[in-house]
């Protein structure tokens, strides 16, 4: 019973590892929780007074979730530095008090400054918020001259608060960081691969169910690997063992992703379209009959399926006698031809994959792990081994070259200026409506006005976060009623509730803005109650002065410099199309013979301009969009270059395995083959950019029909050309789909643009 518990506990551990990568969420929360908690300790001890105790309790709040960076040794200059900006700024706050006028026009500047000053990196960003946030609590409390000795003094204990619970309460490391980032990419994982085993058993009642779950774990796998990406420089000793943690990683990605869309062509009448993989709602595949349940080749297919599972799920640290050698060297032996079933060629293709997730599952454990027990290895295994050390050297010899990228745009055309500017706007607007509101709370109105501005880079995206934050507030006003009445004249359960909904705030503030906002604002209802300042019509004016505030960011947005969506959206597309170009015609020249490159930071470069993207079409694919059609197109588009983004990842895999592999060999011919999806990548970039060219998008012959058109001979299988054909043709179609719903003209085709 204890091993089953503990079994148990160890799949629900694993669940939730998986839904919080790296455990950043709960870190935040624990920490930002703990600085508080500390805080409202010592004040108490201190026999400090309600109002003070909510300062340093905002204070200690901000002191912690403001600081971003990475090392601890920034991380402590930094917090070094906020303490005298937020003394600055509770002076100020306190000394303008009765100063009315004089008092806005100095908030204006400080939200102008502390915009701003987001263009000198991360500290600059988290001392300006800082600074903000703690005029904001000066006007919260109402301070006033008098009370500023006792203010200094609960802002500098919430400070120590928070540095000795970052520090050593709850510490945070590179290091620590990118660790739970690995365990949360194994759980991840093997959740992908779970779902897999479920989708090679899915009854056709089912199949629609379990692709979104397919959909939704491969995106998962993604975001995990590209968090990975982002914590590497700091994470790892130096930058060889970097590029080869993410070189492994990419190749566990790759080879997920790939054994779920041959998974799906097995199981389909017709070969599936890679779109139905990235495509919400899109038709479900008609189920073929290639997979029999009771098939011998599905039996040992399903077998395999969970050797592999068990094989990403087990950790190392537990890796004991010789079983799950036996596994591994089983699932690796189908990289080789001879090893194959006798199965239909989609199915093979299957065992492939899995021959070639079982690889990459080897090589990552070798990056993280280091060398391990070889005494059980196959033949194939050593293959393996043998692949992955000639990578190393590579990868160890190459000099990695970072140049720093230029920002083309200055003057008001830079985004924090250009933000700088709006905001200040905004700000005026809702100081100016909010004190005919109210001449209490009017900051309630500018805290929004501010908030809508953060993390957004174009008009829509303003909109869809205005409304958010007034649809989570109506909300938190319910709850905050409720929670009001229940703590009465308990204070020290109200300030047991409050951290609870801190708590929850920065635990779902990355899933959800308006989850975010109604966990702020029935907080505030009980921060209301502390002040004794609760009462239905301020929590109702909380509403107002917060849809005030979202309309003021809005018309500032579209008045003030603005940044049209579609604009914006065409700015990311281009830049999208021009990495994918990059990691094509790269690739094509590698696995033609040409030198080495390093397809994988090129790769890389591609999902971060396509996160970008997908980030930038939310506010057109958004549900309360009237622009229905509008949305459809967007949605299509965003999924085609997912689309073409895997085949190109898949793509520039292969290619890095020519220059290390003893079976696989360049061909010279794909160079011919790769010109005419490089010269219509070409044409439809012109073409969003707005440069007139005159040239067409060129369709014709497949590129099989191409190859052996050379005269060389009819494509045999185990050659690099046989490997890559399908990606190649899935990219020649996908590029050519792009066409349509841009309105790119096509050879023998009218153009015609969508939405």
């Amino acid at each position: 019973m204890s091993a089953v518990n503990r079994r148990t506990r160890t799949g629900a551990w694993d669940r939730f590892v998986a839904s919080d990568p790296g455990l950043l969420r709960l870190m935040a929360g624990l920490r930002t929780v703990g600085a508080i908690a500390l805080t409202l300790v010592v004040l108490a001890l201190l026999g400090t007074d309600v109002t003070h105790m909510v300062a340093g309790a905002m204070t200690a709040m901000v002191a912690t979730f403001a600081i971003k960076e990475k090392e601890t040794r920034d991380q402590a200059v930094t917090l070094a530095l906020g303490l005298p900006v937020s003394l600055a700024a509770i002076s100020l706050g306190a000394l303008l008090h009765d100063r009315v006028v004089t008092g806005d026009v100095f908030f204006v500047a400080l939200i102008f400054g502390a915009v701003y000053c987001r263009r000198f990196g991360d500290r600059a960003t988290a001392l300006g918020l800082i600074g903000f946030q703690v005029y904001f609590v000066s006007l919260f409390v109402g301070a006033t001259g008098s009370a500023l000795p006792e203010l200094c003094l609960a802002l500098t204990i919430a400070f120590g608060c928070s540095a000795v619970v970052r520090f050593a309460v709850v510490p945070e490391t590179p290091e620590r960081v990118l660790g739970r980032l690995r365990v949360a990419f194994r759980a991840r994982l093997a959740q992908l691969v779970a779902t897999q085993i479920e989708l090679l058993d899915a009854v056709p009642d089912e199949l629609e169910k379990v692709l979104d779950e397919l959909r939704r774990g491969t995106a998962r796998l993604h975001e995990t690997a590209l968090m990975i990406q982002d914590h590497l420089e700091e994470g790892t000793p130096d930058e060889a063992t970097a590029s080869l943690v993410q070189r492994r990683v990419a190749d566990a990605e790759i080879a997920a992703e790939r054994l779920g869309v041959l998974l799906l062509n097995a199981r389909s009448a017709e070969r599936a379209d890679t779109l139905t993989l990235h495509l919400p709602h899109a038709p479900v595949p008609q189920t073929g009959t290639r997979i029999r349940p009771e098939d011998d080749a599905t039996v040992t297919l399903r077998r395999d399926l969970r050797a592999l599972h068990h094989l990403v799920a087990h950790p190392v640290a537990g890796d004991r006698g010789t079983a799950l050698a036996h596994v591994r060297n089983r699932l690796l032996g189908y990289r080789d031809e001879d090893n194959l079933p006798r199965a239909s060629l989609a199915v093979q293709d299957v065992f492939r994959g899995i021959g070639e997730s079982a690889r990459a599952v080897l090589g990552l454990r070798l990056a993280l792990d280091g060398p391990q027990d070889e005494s059980d290895d196959s033949p194939a295994t050593t293959r393996s081994r043998e692949e992955f050390d000639a990578e190393d050297i590579a990868i160890a010899g190459v000099e990695q070259i970072v140049e720093a990228a230029d920002d083309e745009h200055t003057g008001l055309r830079r985004p924090t200026t250009r933000a700088a500017f709006q905001v200040a706007v905004g700000s005026t607007l809702a100081i100016v409506g909010g004190e005919f509101l109210s001449t209490q709370r009017w900051y309630w109105a500018v805290l929004t006005c501010w908030v809508v501005f953060l993390n957004t880079a174009s008009t829509g995206e303003i909109m869809v976060k205005g409304y958010r934050r007034v649809l989570g507030t109506v909300l938190g006003v319910v709850a905050g009623v409720a929670l009001a009445g229940l703590v009465g004249d308990h204070t020290w359960l109200a300030f047991a509730l409050v951290l609870v909904l801190i708590f929850a705030m920065f635990f779902t503030a990355p899933l959800s803005y308006a989850l975010m906002s109604f966990f702020v604002t029935a907080m505030l209802g009980l921060l209301y109650t502390l002040l004794n300042t609760y009462s239905l019509s301020v929590l109702w004016l909380r509403i107002e002065e917060t849809a005030l505030g979202a309309a003021c960011g809005i018309i500032a947005a579209v008045l003030v410099l603005p940044v049209r969506t579609d604009r914006r959206t065409d700015e990311l597309l281009s830049t999208v199309l021009a990495r994918l170009a990059d990691v094509v015609s790269a690739s094509v020249e590698q696995l033609s013979g040409g030198p080495a490159a390093d397809l994988l930071d090129k790769a890389r470069d591609l999902d971060s301009a396509l996160d970008d993207l997908r980030d930038s079409v939310q506010p057109l694919t958004h549900p309360i969009t009237p622009l229905r059609d509008r949305r459809r197109t967007a949605r299509y588009l965003v999924a085609l270059l997912e689309t073409t983004a895997y085949h190109a990842r898949s793509l520039a895999a292969t290619a890095e395995l020519v220059p290390y592999s003893k079976t696989v060999a360049a061909d010279p011919r794909l160079a011919r083959a790769g010109r005419r999806i490089a010269h219509n990548l070409d044409v439809i970039t012109a073409y969003v950019d707005e440069v007139k060219t005159g040239d067409e998008v060129r369709t014709g012959a497949s590129i099989a029909s191409m190859l052996e058109a050379d005269g060389t001979g009819a494509l045999r299988s185990g050659t690099v050309t046989f490997r890559v054909l399908r990606h190649l043709q899935r990219l020649d179609e996908g590029v050519v789909g792009l066409a349509r719903p841009l309105g790119v003209p096509v050879e023998g085709r009218s153009p015609k643009r969508s939405g």
